[in-house]
């Protein structure tokens, strides 16, 4: 991977001088209007329909508060992110917000924002000051941070993936959970991990697990867990959890491949995106339910977060979460959630 010309320990005295609390520069200095006040909020994956929801509900923010937004799609190049830093510095912009492609570009990120002196707010993901995987990261050195509770996501999940089992009378000894996500990104494992947890405390029963490492596509899921089928030829019924839709959407697209009926499949998927398009035409799907989180409430409450840091001096909180909801093929139009 490219990695920016600075040196994390070499840059680290700056760092520290110029970072507060959960590595965000100092609040304080004079208020300003909303007129003078410009934001800039980079984001992965600028196609997936949950980002493109995110950066809405930013721009239909910064509409109503009156300031200047620029969103920029990162895709999946963590070069990028450096480049489009770099580029915001160069604007003056007063505030950066980042869902970052690859969490390993966070030391680099974080000290091209201290040196730039622009406060630093992290969007979905977690970004760490310190170190290349924010896991191993102390809590004091994690950029503040928008988005949404993983473990609580994940127990949501878990919890009604467990529901539907019982409601299927499986037998444990032919059913398999099968779990998808990129195992390198910390918010996900947290989600899985979660719902490991949860499932059991609520199902009261054991299933063996399949842990599949994807690159949290529909594309890439489908094509990991097709393999993972064939490698259980036994098996008779799964329970499909991942990181988000993508990775369940693939996992339900790849047992159906595979022969398995929607009968024989529970999957929940996370983010109802991409599980609301298999609803949408009435045919029975393996997509049994979905935990909605609207982007364009994380993408309103990071500007506004940054907004009240730049306006009005407020600190960051150390992390703000959005709301969830569980939908399923009944539920989900009620709920607000839309498909496009």
């Amino acid at each position: 991977m490219h990695r920016s010309h600075l040196r994390p320990a070499a840059v680290a005295l700056g760092v520290l001088s110029l970072l507060g609390p959960a590595g965000c520069t100092p609040a304080g200095g004079p208020a300003r209007t909303a007129a003078n006040i410009s934001i800039t909020y980079l984001q992965k994956q600028g196609d997936q329909q949950y980002f493109r929801e995110e950066a809405a509900g930013a721009r239909a923010r910064a509409e109503r508060l009156g300031v200047e937004l620029v969103v920029a799609d990162l895709g999946d190049d963590a070069r990028q992110t450096l480049a489009e830093v770099r580029a915001a510095a160069e604007r003056r912009t007063g505030g950066l917000i980042v869902a970052v492609p690859d969490p390993a570009v966070g030391p680099d990120l974080v000290a091209l924002a201290a040196q730039a002196k622009v406060p630093l707010l992290a969007s979905d993901d977690q970004i760490c000051a310190t170190n290349a995987v924010p896991a191993a990261c102390g809590q004091d050195d994690l950029v503040p941070r928008i988005g949404f509770s993983g473990r609580q996501m994940g127990a949501e999940v878990g919890r009604r993936a467990a529901e539907e089992f019982g409601k299927a009378g499986w037998d444990r000894a032919d059913t398999r959970i099968l779990a998808a996500w990129k195992h390198d990104v910390t918010v996900c494992t947290d989600r899985v991990n979660a719902a490991d947890e949860a499932f059991l405390s609520t199902a009261g029963a054991s299933i063996r697990r399949i842990h599949v490492e994807t690159d949290n596509t529909v594309a890439g899921a489908r094509e990991r867990v097709a393999v993972a089928v064939r490698a259980n030829p036994k098996v008779k019924h799964w329970v499909v959890w991942g990181c988000n839709d993508e990775n369940v959407q693939g996992g339900v697209t790849a047992l159906a491949n595979a022969g398995f009926g929607a009968e024989d499949v529970i999957g929940v998927g996370l983010g109802a995106y991409l599980a609301c398009k298999d609803w949408n035409g009435g045919e029975p799907s393996g997509m049994k339910a979905a935990l909605f989180i609207d982007g364009r409430g994380v993408g309103a409450l990071a500007v506004q977060t940054m907004y009240d840091r730049l306006k009005n001096g407020k600190d960051f909180p150390k992390e703000a979460f959005a709301p969830t909801t569980m939908v399923d093929p009944g539920s989900w139009k009620a709920a607000g959630l839309s498909c496009g």
